[in-house]
């Protein structure tokens, strides 16, 4: 991160947007994807990436492997932890999949983050407002257009598949797991030369 700063990449109330995105473990066409998923054949799991996105740059800051489908909340705080060693965070925006008390409390509380925009789970909360304080605050204000700034997880998504492809070549889940690391490492690199 010392060349990201130096850089001028790291802004000084950096915006965090966590997210998490699935790969694929063989090379195949979209087409044959496509004729495949209609023929009955049970969705395998995947490799799957949770990832905290620095937003003005699209740096991935925290990087936690795993496999789904699978719930998103619980990589949440290790993610998050990650991330907040190696740049400290204003805010931390993520949608519903992460929606819960704790996560806001990691963020505020622990890592000394000022806001959480975490989208409410109506599953969570139905139509009556949230006991937590956290999360009762985002019930009475939502502020839509800070989060919609979570979109630039979905651009960094896209561009490391982009440059990256979106299959894994390895095949054992620790390989996977290494090699999504080399991968998010790899993503980083790429940012740096076109911040001069």
């Amino acid at each position: 991160m010392e060349r990201a700063r130096a850089a001028g990449l790291v802004d000084p109330a950096p915006v965090a947007a966590v997210d998490a995105t699935g790969l694929e473990t063989r090379h195949m066409s979209a087409y044959f994807g496509l004729r495949r998923a209609g023929s009955g054949h049970r969705q395998r799991a995947w490799p799957k990436l949770t990832a905290v996105v620095h937003v003005a740059s699209h740096l991935i800051v925290g990087a936690v492997p795993g496999v789904g489908p699978s719930q998103d909340s619980p990589d949440f705080i290790p993610a998050m932890r990650q991330a907040a060693k190696l740049i400290a965070f204003d805010t931390a925006l993520a949608d519903a999949g992460y929606d819960a008390e704790h996560n806001h409390r990691l963020c505020r509380d622990e890592l000394g983050l000022r806001r959480t925009v975490i989208a409410l789970n109506p599953r969570n909360t139905g139509d009556r407002s949230p006991k937590e304080a956290y999360r009762r605050a985002l019930w009475g204000d939502f502020p839509a257009a800070l989060y919609h700034q979570r979109w630039h997880a979905e651009s960094a998504f896209s561009q490391h598949k982009r440059r990256l492809g979106s299959a894994l070549t390895t095949r054992g889940e620790n390989a996977q797991q290494q090699e999504l690391a080399l991968r998010v490492i790899t993503h980083n690199l790429v940012l740096l030369p076109r911040a001069k």
